[in-house]
């Protein structure tokens, strides 16, 4: 009878995972269902009670929950850690919760996890997984994963701001550069070999560190940023080694992964609140100043160079 009790255990815990993962994946396809956050919350519980997660505490099982046990770890293990340029106090947060400065600034020093409204720094993330065994569901799904793209794991990090103001520290222009809404983020490129890039988004092209050979891709001139990239004085795409740092400039919060100057307040990787994106995507009727990452070619397309 010991026995029996044990055999029935596992079979309960396995039908509670199948009907928690069931919900789970309805919801990844936009489907809507009586209580779907709830229905999401108890696939999280479960999964991380079945030990699918190494912690229960964060976000880690919602993830594990979103995209399976080994892209939910990546996903977590590769969110960088957040540097912001000194005199800034923006940080990114969820645009449900908040879309104002008052709720999404922070302190200007030191370690920051918190906005002074009390909200978590927050990015949200979107995969686009183009492996042999699930390129056939990701093209289904829209995504491009012809040729160079071909067997890498992309995930896509987006942080949305308040605002944004690029000559903040110019007063005489008065609004110009001023908008409000700002996506920005980080990208990781995961290669069949192993290896791993970043590219942060600045302006209306993808960079991987500060300097002038990057302003063709901050203005979006292509031709341009090709010429630089073919004389070897920028990387390809604004592609480069994986830093796992990503550096946040003040008022445009354009970002590079390398070169990281006058910081005076971070957010590690591991503290940042991580959302999947892909139901939001799918569901959410906000409107933007500017294209949400869901609206960028770059969602579909994991190599586009641009940020429109």
């Amino acid at each position: 009878m010991r026995d029996e009790r044990a055999q029935s255990t596992v079979e309960w815990v396995g039908l509670l995972l199948l009907v928690a993962l069931f919900s789970a994946g309805l919801l990844a396809v936009g489907m809507r269902i009586p209580g779907a956050a709830l229905a999401r919350a108890i696939a999280a519980r479960i999964l991380c009670a079945a030990s699918f997660a190494d912690s229960c505490d964060g976000d880690e099982p919602a993830l594990i929950s979103a995209y399976g046990t080994e892209i939910g770890k990546l996903v977590r293990e590769h969110m960088p850690s957040l540097l912001f340029e000194r005199g800034s106090r923006a940080v990114p947060v969820d645009f449900r919760r908040c879309r104002s400065t008052r709720c999404g600034d922070a302190p200007e020093h030191g370690y920051v996890r918190r906005t002074d409204a009390g909200l978590p720094v927050s990015a949200f993330v979107h995969v686009v997984d183009c492996r042999l065994d699930a390129v056939e569901s990701s093209e289904a799904e829209g995504a491009n994963c012809s040729g160079k793209r071909a067997g890498n794991l992309y995930i896509q990090y987006w942080t949305y701001y308040a605002d944004s103001a690029t000559l903040r520290s110019m007063p005489v222009v008065g609004d110009e550069g001023y908008h409000l809404d700002d996506w920005e983020g980080v990208q990781v490129r995961l290669r069949p070999n192993g290896s791993v890039d970043e590219r942060a988004s600045s302006h209306d092209g993808y960079n991987y560190d500060e300097g002038t050979a990057n302003w063709a891709s901050d203005i979006g001139a292509g031709a341009l940023r090709g010429l630089a990239e073919a004389a070897g004085i920028r990387s390809v795409d604004g592609w480069g080694p994986e830093t796992h740092l990503l550096f946040v400039s003040g008022g445009s919060h354009a970002g590079n992964a390398f070169d990281v100057r006058g910081i005076e307040r971070l957010t590690l990787g591991s503290r940042v609140d991580l959302i999947p994106l892909e139901p939001i995507a799918i569901t959410s009727d906000a409107h933007f100043t500017i294209y949400p990452p869901w609206q960028k070619k770059v969602w579909r397309d994991p190599e586009a160079a641009g940020t429109d």
